[in-house]
């Protein structure tokens, strides 16, 4: 079986500094229009079909608030 990776973002983690939106080499991320607890506008996904796994994005946020999932396909 193959294994699948899901981008998850926990909105009220981010703090909105977008390092992950530039570090994406597939564009996959964006700044959310609507605020979170923070009040700021945090991460968002905006094509996850487009995401090849690669990690980059939860390397780099400060915060931990973005990770991949992975999990099996079925």
């Amino acid at each position: 079986s193959k294994s699948v990776k899901e981008i998850r973002v926990i909105k009220d983690r981010c703090k909105g500094c977008g390092f992950c939106i530039w570090v994406c080499p597939k564009h996959v991320l964006t700044f959310s229009g609507k605020f979170n607890v923070r009040g700021v506008f945090p991460a968002m996904i905006k094509d996850d079909g487009s995401c090849i796994g690669c990690g980059l994005c939860e390397l780099i946020c400060p915060d931990f608030a973005i990770f991949l999932e992975r999990r099996r396909k079925i």
